[in-house]
Formats: structure tokens, C-alpha cells, sequence
């Protein structure tokens, strides 16, 4: 058997816990810079408020509806995040994280336990110990575990679990799914089937499985499998490492002077190489750009980027940096005014066995000690402890007006009852 844990409405379950009052009022939460809804609770989806309204098309709409707007705060997700995957590991053998409100779990190999029982427990410790409501699907498939786990959020007298494994049960529920809405049909396929009077999961269930391959390929088969309790997708306990690693952001205001830019980058630059080392990775390449805003058409228009090859794998922060910082001399404009950067790593290897010079293999060395102990200091304190001196001493450059406390990370920012 498979598990899926998925957290309710996530981000805005995350404001709730230190917000009880916030509890049947509309919530939104923003993306980077004020931008757009990326969360919505139940009742701010019942007015109509859909993923990706940009904010000003609904200050009205909140005005009018009393509705709850906080800017993100990824700090906190995060932790809650890191909260609930550790009540997950105590109780399956291996997890996998999906998202950063998603985790699969496991189950073969676990034996006398009554699941339905499980999965409704699960839901209660993770909310008694988080504040955050999960949803707990239980399936003999990855796919049919998050349609299990769907059901839970759509049935509240589910209490949060789900244990789906009768043929009859699967073929009832199956009949009632959009065909949009089961996880690896994608949207450029659910308008095709549907042209074909493929409306629901059980129109696709039914299909045969040669016309499945001749039509979607091996990716549709797996979910055509899964829908028939055939396991046809891989458990993965450990995330592969990412083969590209991009850090950038849109700006609360155009910057136009090369040297707070060069500072926003150094930053963007530093965050790459922390993934890197995250992740025991080295990058051959770089890629900087940096764009100006194109909506203000009367301005200096540039879209500038570079890619610059490194002359050894690395993941230093100093070299990353340094050579970002380089590149960016290379594209900037001056008299344009530059609304979003970033940087990217490509060309990413392991870091064990990753061939170096031999004329620096004793300092690289020394070199990545001192990269790791600046990585735990930072892990311990609040932030980025430790910064390069062209970082700058600001933070990035975005607007975040409706963010609330880092209540969970943040000494200084602690919550703080008054009796």
C-alpha cells in the first residue's frame, strides 16, 4: 500500500495556526512582490477568487468581503513543512517528498494494520502537533492514493483519512473524478480525451490499454496501470539532485545603479551555491540575466544574459559570486532600469569523484570545510548569518507589505501572549 499525506490548503493553514480568529474568514496568500494569489482558503475559493488573480484586479472584491490577505512567508511553510514530514517518518519506512505540502509514504511490506484506521489517525496527530489540517490517502498506488487523499478534503465525515482498496469502491469513486484532475493527465491531454468522451476517471479505466500507448505513450500507460491498483510508478526516498539551479526574483522598484544590482546578484549568486552544497553538488556553468520592465514601454527596453563556463566544477560561494558578478558587467545597460535578475547553474555533477586540479586539490579541500562550517553557522542562526561583504547588508529587493511573523524561525518575532 501507498500513502499520500496532503496538507490542507497549505500556506494558508500555516497563518491560521497563530491566527485562530482567521477560521471561516476568506484567506489569500500572495506570491513574491504582492503579485498574485498562490493559496486560497475554501471560502475565498467560494467567491470566486482563482490561483493566479493578479492582487489588484481584487482589492475590491476583499474590500467588499472582508477577505484576509498576507504576503508569502516561505520562512515559515518551510518549517511547518520540515514539522510535518518528521511525524511522517515515525510512522512509515521511507517517504518521499512530492511538494512542499506533499509527501508519499511506503506501506509494502507493513502488515496487520487496519489502514482506514491508520490514515484517520495520521490526519489527527499531524494536526494536534501542527495545527495543520492533512488529508491522508491510502491506496494500492501512488496515483489512487491522491485521489483517496482528495476525497478527504471534498467528505469531511472522512475525519482526514481514506483507505481506498475495494474494487467496487474504486470504480464508484473512479466514475466521479474529472479526468482532469487525475495526476499525470496533464492539460494539454484532458481536452483531447475529452473530445474522445473521456469525461471521468472511469472513462479512462476502461479504455484499452493499446489505444492508451498508441495515443499518450508510457507516461499514460502508468496512470492507465495505477487506475487499475497496478503500482506503476517508482517510490523515490531520496530526491534526485537537480540538474539545473535557478535563484531570482522580480523587484519591488527598477534598480538602475550597476552596484545595487551587483549586490542583488552576489545574493542570488550565494543562494545557488547553498543548493549546491545542499545537494553535494558542482556547476561547469553560469548563467546571469537580468531584464528590465516591459510594461514601461517609453524606458530603455534590455533583456541581458550571459552564460560563462567555470574554469573548475565548483561550489563555492566565493568563485560563484565573483564570476556572477563578472558577468553581470558584461550585460548591464546603463540608464535602463531593471525590474527582475538572477542566476542559474547548469552543467551540475556529483561533488565526490568530480576530477580537479592538482595543484588545488589541498585547498579545495580547505576551501570546502570553510563553505561548510559558513553553511551551519547560517543554519543556526536567524537567516543568513554569515554574508559576503558584496551581498550588501539589505535583503532582496521585493515587496512583501501583508507578511505576518516568522513566528516559528525568528527569535525576534516569537509570538507573544499577554494574560
Amino acid at each position: 500500500m501507498f500513502a499520500l499525506a496532503d496538507c490542507n490548503n497549505f500556506f494558508v493553514s500555516c497563518e491560521r495556526v497563530f491566527r485562530p480568529d482567521l477560521e471561516g474568514r476568506p484567506v489569500i496568500v500572495l506570491s513574491r512582490n504582492d503579485g498574485c494569489a498562490i493559496a486560497r482558503s475554501n471560502e475565498a475559493k467560494a467567491l470566486g477568487v482563482k490561483m493566479g488573480d493578479p492582487y489588484f484586479k481584487l482589492r475590491d472584491l476583499i474590500e467588499r468581503n472582508n477577505i484576509a490577505v498576507f504576503s508569502g512567508n516561505m520562512a515559515l511553510y518551510a518549517d511547518f513543512s520540515r514539522r510535518i514530514r518528521s511525524i511522517l517518518r515515525e510512522v512509515a519506512p521511507q517517504i518521499e517528498v512530492y511538494s512542499i505540502d506533499e509527501a508519499f509514504l511506503d506501506m509494502r511490506g507493513v502488515d496487520n494494520v487496519d489502514f482506514d484506521t491508520f490514515s484517520k489517525g495520521l490526519s489527527m496527530r499531524c494536526r494536534k502537533l501542527t495545527g495543520i489540517p492533512v488529508s491522508v490517502g491510502v491506496a494500492p498506488t501512488k496515483t489512487l492514493a491522491k485521489i483517496a487523499a482528495q476525497l478527504c478534503k471534498s467528505y469531511p465525515k472522512l475525519r482526514g483519512g481514506c483507505f481506498m482498496h475495494r474494487d467496487a469502491d474504486i470504480e464508484k469513486v473512479l466514475k466521479r473524478f474529472p479526468i482532469e484532475d487525475v495526476w499525470g493527465i496533464g492539460r494539454r491531454s484532458a481536452p483531447r480525451l475529452k473530445e474522445q468522451g473521456v469525461n471521468t476517471a472511469y472513462d479512462f479505466y476502461r479504455l484499452n490499454e493499446g489505444w492508451i500507448m498508441r495515443r499518450m505513450g508510457v507516461v499514460g500507460l502508468r496512470t492507465w496501470r495505477e487506475l487499475h491498483g497496478i503500482p506503476a510508478i517508482g517510490f523515490d526516498s531520496v530526491a534526485e539532485p537537480r540538474q539545473s539551479i535557478c535563484n531570482s526574483r522580480s523587484f519591488s522598484s527598477e534598480i538602475y545603479d550597476i552596484g545595487e544590482l551587483s549586490e542583488q546578484i552576489a545574493k542570488f549568486a550565494a543562494m545557488t551555491a547553498e543548493r549546491l552544497r545542499e545537494q553535494h553538488s558542482v556547476c561547469s556553468r553560469l548563467t546571469v540575466f537580468a531584464a528590465t520592465n516591459r510594461f514601461h514601454t517609453s524606458d530603455i527596453q534590455q533583456c541581458g544574459h550571459i552564460t560563462i563556463p567555470l574554469i573548475e566544477p565548483t561550489d563555492s560561494t566565493l568563485a560563484i559570486v565573483r564570476a556572477s558578478r563578472e558577468a553581470l558587467a558584461e550585460i548591464f545597460v546603463r540608464g535602463a532600469g531593471y525590474k527582475k535578475a538572477g542566476v542559474i547553474a547548469s552543467a551540475i555533477t556529483p561533488r565526490e569523484g568530480t576530477p580537479i586540479s592538482m595543484f588545488s586539490a589541498e585547498s579545495n579541500e580547505r576551501h570546502h570545510r570553510l563553505m561548510q562550517a559558513i553553511d551551519e553557522i547560517n543554519r543556526k542562526s536567524e537567516g543568513r548569518g554569515i554574508v559576503l561583504a558584496s551581498e550588501g547588508h539589505s535583503n532582496v529587493k521585493a515587496l512583501s507589505r501583508h507578511r505576518s511573523p516568522r513566528y516559528t524561525t525568528s527569535w525576534d518575532e516569537l509570538p507573544v501572549v499577554k494574560l
